[in-house]
Order: C-alpha cells, then sequence, then structure tokens
C-alpha cells in the first residue's frame, strides 16, 4: 500500500480508472483546474507528464509548486498559477486531458458554472478527455432541499450546485462533446452523491488538431 500511495498519491479512484484503461497516457498534457493541494497530480509528476494547474488559493498552488519542485524540478512554477476555474490564463488546446474534480459544484449559480466549465472546455485539445467528478441529485432526490437555481442542501449539511443527468447529456450536446462513459454516480449512503462525467472533444474530420474554439453553453 506505501508503494502505491507513493506512485499514485491520494488520486481519485475514477481517474485512476481511467488510466487503467489505458485512456491517459505518456506523453500527454494534464491541466488539473481546482487542484488544491496537488492530490490528483503525484502520479503525472511522477512520470514525467507535461503538468499545469489552477487554483484560486495561493496556499494550495504553494503547495502543488513545493510538490512539482520535489518530483518533477523541470517544470516552471508558471504552470502552477493562482486564479480561478473561471478566469485561468493558460492558452486555448493546451492540454490532452483536463480535471475537474469536486469543483464545479462550488459555483454560485448558472453564470459562474457555465463559465467554469467553458475556460475548462476551451483549454482541452481537440481530441482530448474532460473529467469531471461533481455533486449531484441523481439517486438521492427526495432527500435534497432545493435553494436558489440549482443549489441544494445535501443530506451531509453541505450546499452545492447540484446537476442531474438531463443536464449534463445537454451541457455534452451544447459543448459538442462525445461521452467517454455512461454517467456514472456513487451514491454516499444518506449523505451525498457525486456523478462521473467524461466528455471527450472531437477531433476535426480529415485535420490535424487545432486549437478550439470557444464553447457557448
Amino acid at each position: 500500500m506505501t508503494d502505491l500511495t507513493t506512485r499514485f498519491g491520494q488520486i481519485d479512484i475514477y481517474l485512476f480508472d481511467q488510466l487503467l484503461r489505458g485512456r491517459i497516457r505518456p506523453g500527454m498534457t494534464v491541466l488539473d483546474v481546482g487542484c488544491g493541494s496537488g492530490r490528483n497530480l503525484v502520479y503525472f509528476l511522477r512520470e514525467g507528464y507535461e503538468v499545469f494547474a489552477a487554483d484560486p488559493d495561493a496556499p494550495s498552488i504553494g503547495a502543488v509548486r513545493q510538490l512539482a519542485a520535489r518530483l518533477a524540478p523541470r517544470l516552471p512554477a508558471a504552470n502552477f498559477r493562482c486564479e480561478p476555474a473561471e478566469a485561468m490564463t493558460f492558452p486555448d488546446a493546451l492540454a490532452d486531458l483536463v480535471i475537474s474534480n469536486a469543483v464545479l459544484h462550488f459555483a454560485r449559480d448558472d453564470g459562474q458554472f457555465q463559465r467554469m466549465l467553458v475556460e475548462s472546455w476551451r483549454t482541452l485539445n481537440p481530441g482530448g478527455l474532460l473529467f469531471c467528478r461533481l455533486a449531484s441529485s441523481i439517486g438521492i432526490e427526495p432527500m435534497v432541499r432545493h435553494r436558489t437555481g440549482r443549489r441544494g442542501l445535501l443530506p451531509d449539511g453541505s450546499e452545492r450546485y447540484l446537476v442531474d443527468q438531463d443536464l449534463l447529456l445537454e451541457l455534452t450536446g451544447r459543448l459538442g462533446g462525445e461521452l467517454a462513459d455512461p454517467l456514472k454516480t456513487t451514491v454516499v449512503q444518506d449523505q451525498r452523491a457525486m456523478t462521473t462525467w467524461v466528455v471527450r472533444k472531437p477531433a476535426p474530420a480529415g485535420s490535424a488538431t487545432t486549437g478550439p474554439e470557444r464553447a457557448a453553453v
């Protein structure tokens, strides 16, 4: 167990599943949007991936820079930026994998949610994979106390922006993406539901990968 933790850190189990299935491969560029202290980046830093990250919390970005300095000293500190998901300064089509793990459900309202999502999609390379884990109402609908808009109070006492299946399928279409997997939801007994949403950005047919246009959702 210690060896696994050393190699993979506290990586999200559903992101680890994408690794096991061969969808994430050496040589890919990874952007972690809302990276926190870097729990999902240990493996990628250790294995030589080109890694970028953003988080609005300065201490968290400081911790990620320290992690990168130890595991991947070749990467510049500028790869790790203190900025919010909805206003990143990374260029279009930067990453082959964009991670948004437990981030989108902190949106205050529809507008912020959409800006966060559009920015994540903007930075994704055509042919690339957007990996999202976010709170949802799927499977626990009777236990959610609705607040304003899509915000709801979960049984565990937290208030989140909550998606459902219809919205995620609608957003997939609006983005012009394709589900890489069926939606998968984990219901934690009488507490909350977390949905895994994995979307591939199609590459232009018959052409080399190019930078994407901004999608409106």
